[in-house]
């Protein structure tokens, strides 16, 4: 067995990816279930509506994870709020100065993305693509917080998971020894204080997909960080989030404050997630590279 195949049995943990009947309980399992069903319903997708025009199966795929995620929520949360990319009423409440969105209220707020990295699953053969499910949570007795969350990687047949967080991921040799760092980068604009960022650390860029799929990359070990400062929004970092922080690593806004979700306005425009060890020397660097 290769050390990638081994990696990949390590973190898949028990899965019932696809199928119907009664979900899991616990909210981690339930993530986790929900996850791989709008993954599974996705790849169904990818194979009927084919390459052609990329367009259409971006539509399509966004669509049919979206309404999966919604229907499967309503059935088995209908309690909770949602917080979901796909949700125009979501968008006109922060973009045009509409109505207080309900979840602001809410103590427990299901954050998903459908369809994470619509590029790459646009784009025959690529597997860097991802389906976010993370539960925001806020009670009297902790302070509000990520409490679940399941990053699928369908084309990967990989599920990461809290329910059966992955064990810190081990130091590479070549960090180990002194080697250069790995961070993970847009395989297609990666923002130009990123690189100077890299020059600076003589730290090496890993090109890959969505930010679901660096930060997995991150927990699994196949890179030593993820720096975003361009623009993003909750529903593309708390999943993986509430994962990489299950597994121990680090997580924050580039300045080190803490990430806040369920906020009223959810744009999330940047955030690092990285070894532990290597957060002060990272965070310092940003410092002198932000733009």
């Amino acid at each position: 067995m290769s050390e990638q195949t081994k990696v990949s049995a390590r973190i898949a943990g028990p899965r019932d990816a696809g199928e119907g009947g009664t979900p899991p309980v616990n909210d981690s399992a339930f993530a986790r279930w929900l996850a791989d069903r709008a993954g599974q319903v996705l790849l169904h997708v990818r194979a009927e509506t084919g390459h052609e025009d990329g367009k259409a199966l971006k539509a399509a795929g966004d669509q049919a994870a979206h309404d999966l995620l919604r229907a499967e929520l309503a059935r088995w949360r209908p309690a909770d709020a949602v917080l979901s990319e796909e949700d125009d009423h979501s968008r006109v409440a922060w973009t045009e100065g509409g109505n207080r969105p309900d979840r602001l209220g809410a103590n427990r707020v299901w954050i998903v993305d459908p369809l994470d990295g619509t590029r790459e699953f646009s784009e025959e053969g690529r597997d860097d693509w991802a389906v976010h499910v993370a539960l925001w949570t806020a009670d009297s007795s902790a302070p509000a917080r990520l409490t679940a969350g399941a990053v699928a990687m369908p084309a990967r047949h990989c599920t990461l998971a809290t329910d059966h967080a992955p064990a810190y991921p081990p130091m590479p040799l070549e960090s180990a020894t002194g080697g250069a760092i790995r961070i993970a980068a847009s395989r297609t604009r990666p923002p130009a204080f990123v690189t100077a960022l890299a020059e600076d650390l003589g730290a090496e860029l890993v090109p890959m997909g969505s930010a679901g799929v660096k930060i997995a990359a991150v927990i699994n070990g196949e890179a030593d960080a993820y720096v975003h400062a361009g623009g993003q929004y909750e529903w593309d970092s708390a999943a993986p989030v509430a994962v990489a922080l299950a597994t121990g690593l680090h997580a924050s806004r580039v300045d080190g404050s803490p990430l806040a979700y369920n906020q009223a306005d959810p744009k999330l425009p940047d955030l690092v997630v990285c070894r532990k060890d290597l957060a002060p020397r990272l965070l310092a660097a940003l410092q002198r590279h932000l733009p």
